[in-house]
């Protein structure tokens, strides 16, 4: 273990990290959060997913959204049918979407692009501001197996990171039950391989609650790789939510701020119900988050 953390250490100061300095101005597009000086107290800020209102149009979406008070959206592509990226892609494009945002006083955190690929949507993230990719990584494997397949996934990658350099934008890789990126030992081998500062990991809470891990464990071992965060729970319908079910999400918030994380913290559940419904969920999820952070951020 020790040597596991002294490598990943190693890697970051010779790797990940020098790399990320270097990419921070185009990382402040979408997080100002890095930019805070080590004596300023961090600050949560708020996002949410358009496929909470799929059933709305893209411009109702965001204007629920801003009514929440939501600072910024994570926009889906056709995942369970969430028409909301193609719809931008093929009628409002880049300054259309650039409009609406700023209409809204909305910014643009991140695009989900499980259906589609990143690809199909690299050039439309960058030319909108850029922003934060998320993904899906690959089938599971043995443990012995393990390094040289995350080696392997991430080697993959490099046409993408390449995208996502030239489009000023970020890969976020979710965790996912039965998959390569899953266990806190995969997060680990992700970070010890990983040194591209284009590349990190969004992480679901809700995949890893079933395997009797450590929420704040995987937050901490993701660190500055930690590119999107889904507040979001394990338990039925509703009770996916912050506030809603049953996890106590402070010491998630209190791990977020230890290691000083960049984005947003994105409250989110699988088949919403209808919208005014979803609504008075996301407020109650929002409110929930925000007495986290207030008992957090006063013992800091």
């Amino acid at each position: 273990m020790n040597s596991n953390l002294n490598r990943r250490k190693l890697l970051k100061a010779i790797g990940y990290s020098g790399a990320a300095v270097m990419a921070m101005p185009a990382l402040s597009t979408w997080s100002q959060g890095a930019a805070l000086g080590k004596n300023k107290k961090w600050r949560m800020r708020l996002s949410t997913s358009s496929i909470h209102f799929m059933q709305l149009p893209i411009e109702q979406a965001c204007e629920q959204i801003a009514k929440l008070g939501f600072e910024a959206i994570d926009i889906w592509s056709a995942h369970s049918g969430c028409p909301h990226l193609d719809d931008v892609a093929g009628r409002l494009g880049p300054e259309g979407l650039k409009e609406l945002l700023t209409k809204h006083k909305l910014k643009l955190f991140a695009f989900s692009v499980y259906r589609g690929g990143y690809e199909r949507y690299a050039e439309l993230l960058g030319k909108a501001g850029g922003g934060v990719a998320v993904r899906n990584s690959a089938s599971a494997c043995k443990p012995e197996e393990l390094t040289g397949r995350m080696r392997k996934f991430i080697d993959d990658l490099k046409p993408q990171l390449e995208l996502a350099e030239k489009h000023n934008s970020y890969l976020a890789i979710e965790n996912h039950g039965n998959a390569l990126l899953c266990s806190l030992d995969s997060f680990k081998a992700f970070v010890d391989i990983n040194t591209s500062p284009r590349l990190g990991i969004a992480l679901a809470p809700y995949h890893i609650q079933p395997l009797k891990a450590s929420v704040p464990e995987a937050i901490s071992i993701c660190g500055k790789q930690l590119l999107f965060f889904y507040a979001w729970q394990n338990y039925p319908e509703a009770g996916q939510l912050p506030g809603i079910g049953l996890t106590d999400m402070t010491p998630w918030i209190r791990a977020l701020a230890k290691i000083r994380y960049r984005g947003y913290v994105n409250p989110f559940m699988h088949k919403q119900p209808e919208p005014d419904l979803m609504a008075a969920h996301l407020a109650k999820s929002r409110d929930y988050l925000n007495d986290c952070y207030t008992k957090v951020i006063r013992r800091m």
